[in-house]
């Protein structure tokens, strides 16, 4: 538990239970932020509160008001590096949500199946129809009943309260109408006639209605939870980036593998070609060149040798190191970003839920309509079973049995359809953001690019032969695992062919390497070393190198026999689709900027390939510095999208409204994002907007129709006209054109359609 000096002031964090809307969090918020030196937020989507407070107050006093208030709070436990450990506890919560849903499912559909049909209204059908609704209504309602009294008590009202309203009263007037009215006579059926009558309801129930609407809504809630359990996923994803065992050499010279959580600050450990450093630290032996895109953004791998300082989680693509650990544990760069992803997550505002929205006043305006409606029937006279038939009937077409359809059948197909053309939408809160989105940031590496290097020309002196270059170049560098060999290795194997084998092959630590291939002495590296041999680049050469590196490539020469027969330039390239996807993007009337943590030359030449003003060029970022623009820009006023792949992107991913990831990246980046676009095709995020926003359109419709329908029956049922074929098409009906507006998502084509997409068709 914390504890604070008193007059200090403290931050704790605490999970919050039992909420079950976005006004709920707002209740709790309000009931914390009363209290004497407390600041408080509470995020819905995460069930978290973040809370400033003094010392005078204790953890103790802040969980009594949450519970106070009808809800459960307790401070959460640390992360766990093990992913394994986090997924039981999860499947513990769900469970009985998903018990609930089974049951209600299962007694629910006979229930309406013989309300609608009546081929199957046997002679005591409703009794049967009474024995599988009762326990949908009570228990599998249960959280609806539950949580409606919770709001009742704080004067609230939530698309709980309009549910348990209406389906006890349904259930209720059903009760009444068998045992007490003529519903239970043998024999009974509903009367079909499409009329327009005054009676006293005693022949009618309603029963599917109140089994149905739970069963829809169930639904709903638990695909919302089961997404909403994931919102650690993105902290799971980055702690399991870290090593788990590292080398360590003991100060008797003999090593000793032990798990990375072992490590103590100043112990030395060896880090071999191709493992991940284990955490930060200063390199004392070795060198090699660290590959560190995943955390700072950098395309091209950073040279290290004794003194230079390296990170935990990146990974050594080349010599063997001995590294000092500096900074170990909740210190290190990795969990300083885990930090940052999850502050991202609790800062950012959750979409309240529209149909929440329309409850707070859609339900009071009901209850007081059914209200004014029996006292109204009363005071000129009528019968209390006719007065109370017309104040239950307002409560039951209000019962929003469309409504429990309108947001799961849309998200349903929408997301399906999605899926089939390689775009997964995580949940209803992210649509409301794609609407409202102005700006898209586009992380360079790995989204606008490739993310690896690639041989992009071939720059030759008079007289030589480009082929010859890469046969010999590729050879020597083909020994080599620096990601610039390998680049240009993979580039002479793609134009020439098979290569041949070098001899004395000698790597030279940060400049290149040289050998001997069919005779020739080559040398393959940077200006540097060829100096070291007396070599001068000739004019035309140096003046190619000096371009490759003006445009943000990585300039490599290449001499043999005691001369420089060429310029090699390295980069990472742009991606074939980046230009196209660009202008998409503008189309749907939002603005590309790029950011990137690469050096401004590389970011300015990509930006210029693919169409984005220098103006928007943002480069030379940190991790950190990438929230940071993001809130800046939002300080702006502007709605932010980010688009993104590595680690280094993932804070940035969930702090913005909008989070894209790409699902080429890191599993740290796609559990930060909302929208992630399975090909790796930057064009997928402009027909990730459109489906989303064409999704949200389409849940905006269906709740009005949901609501339409009933409003338009509220004047006949209070008028106490409503008989049950009316009610029941009128629902059924709504419930119908819902589910048919919804299917509709199924016609979306993307702009950009592969032959994966054409073949889902």
């Amino acid at each position: 538990m914390t504890t604070t000096a008193p007059g200090a002031t403290s931050e704790v964090e605490l999970l919050i239970g039992g909420m079950t809307c976005a006004s709920c969090a707002a209740r709790v918020e309000k009931k914390l932020n009363r209290m004497d030196g407390v600041t408080a937020t509470v995020n819905y989507a995460t069930e978290k509160a973040k809370v400033s407070h003094s010392g005078d107050v204790s953890v103790g006093d802040l969980i009594a008001t949450v519970e106070a208030t009808g809800y459960t709070a307790r401070e959460p436990e640390p992360p766990q590096p093990e992913g394994d450990g986090e997924r039981e506890p999860v499947d513990d919560e769900l469970r009985p949500l998903r018990q609930r849903l089974v049951t209600a499912v299962a007694l629910a559909v006979p229930v309406i199946a013989m309300a609608m049909a009546p081929a199957l209204q046997f002679e005591y059908w409703q009794w049967l129809s009474l024995t599988l609704a009762a326990p949908v209504v009570t228990y599998a309602g249960w959280p609806f009943h539950r949580a409606a009294w919770t709001n009742a008590r704080h004067g609230a009202a939530t698309m709980d309260t309009l549910i348990s309203i209406g389906t006890l009263a349904a259930f209720g007037w059903s009760l009444w109408a068998l045992f007490l009215g003529t519903a239970g006579t043998p024999g009974m059926t509903h009367p079909f006639e499409l009329t327009i009558a005054r009676g006293d309801g005693s022949g009618s129930i309603y029963l599917e209605a109140a089994a149905g609407v739970t069963a829809f809504i169930l639904a709903g809630r638990y695909f919302e939870a089961r997404s909403k359990r994931k919102a650690g996923a993105a902290l799971r994803a980055l702690l399991e980036l870290g090593a788990k065992n590292v080398t360590l050499l003991r100060p008797d010279g003999s090593e000793a593998t032990v798990p990375t959580a072992d490590l103590q600050v100043g112990d030395r450990f060896l880090v071999r070609p191709g493992e991940k450093i284990a955490t930060d630290g200063t390199v004392v032996e070795g060198s090699s060149a660290v590959d560190a895109s995943m955390l700072t953004g950098e395309s091209v791998p950073v040279e290290v040798s004794p003194g230079d300082p390296v990170t935990g989680a990146t990974v050594n693509a080349g010599g063997r190191l001995v590294v000092e650990a500096t900074r170990i544990g909740a210190d290190t760069q990795l969990s300083r970003m885990a930090r940052l992803v999850e502050d991202a997550q609790n800062g950012k505002a959750a979409a309240q839920r529209l149909a929440d929205r329309i409850s707070a006043v859609f339900v009071p305006v009901v209850i007081a309509l059914a209200l004014g409606t029996l006292g109204f029937w009363l005071g000129n006279g009528a019968s209390l079973t006719s007065a109370f038939t017309a104040a239950v009937a307002v409560l039951i077409i209000a019962c929003p049995c469309a409504l429990g359809l309108a947001t799961p059948t849309a998200l349903l197909v929408g997301t399906g359809r999605g899926a089939q053309v390689g775009i997964l939408i995580k949940g209803p809160e992210v649509l409301e953001s794609t609407r409202r989105v102005d700006t898209v940031v586009l992380d360079k590496t790995g989204t606008v690019t490739t993310g690896r290097m690639t041989l992009l020309s071939v720059h030759t002196a008079d007289g030589t032969d480009e082929a010859e270059v890469l046969r010999l170049a590729g050879a020597l560098e083909h020994a080599s695992e620096h990601p610039i060999a390998r680049a240009i290795a993979d580039g002479a194997l793609e134009k020439v062919g098979s290569l041949p084998t070098p001899e004395d092959f000698v790597n030279v630590p940060g400049l290149g390497v040289q050998g001997v291939v069919e005779g020739h002495a080559v040398l393959v590296g940077r200006e540097r070393l060829l100096a070291e041999w007396a070599l001068e680049l000739p004019e035309g050469l140096r003046r190619a190198g000096a371009e490759a590196e003006a445009a943000g490539r990585t300039a490599v020469a290449v001499a043999w026999d005691g001369e420089v027969r060429a310029v090699l330039a390295v980069a990472d390239a742009v991606k074939e689709t980046s230009a196209e996807a660009i202008a998409g993007l503008r189309a749907l009337g939002l603005t590309p900027i790029l950011l990137t943590g690469d050096n401004r030359a590389v970011a300015e030449s990509v930006a210029r390939q693919v169409g984005i003003a220098p103006e928007d060029v943002i480069a030379e970022v940190l991790p950190e510095d990438k929230v940071d623009v993001v809130e800046r820009l939002q300080a702006e006023g502007r709605s932010v999208a980010m688009v993104g792949d590595g680690v280094n992107d993932a804070a940035a991913l969930a702090r913005a409204d909008l989070g894209l990831a790409m699902g080429t990246g890191t599993d740290a980046a796609i559990e930060a994002g909302d929208l992630t676009l399975v090909r790796g095709d930057l064009r997928a995020a402009v027909d990730a907007i459109r489906l989303a926003r064409r999704t949200l359109g389409t849940i905006r419709s269906n709740l009005f129709w949901a609501f339409a329908y009933n409003v338009a029956a509220l004047p006949l049922a209070a008028a106490g006209l409503l008989n049950p074929m009316i009610a029941g098409a009128a629902m059924a009906f709504s419930s119908v054109f819902v589910v048919g507006n919804s299917l509709r998502l199924r016609t979306f084509h993307p702009t950009y359609s592969s032959q994966a997409d054409r073949s889902a068709d």
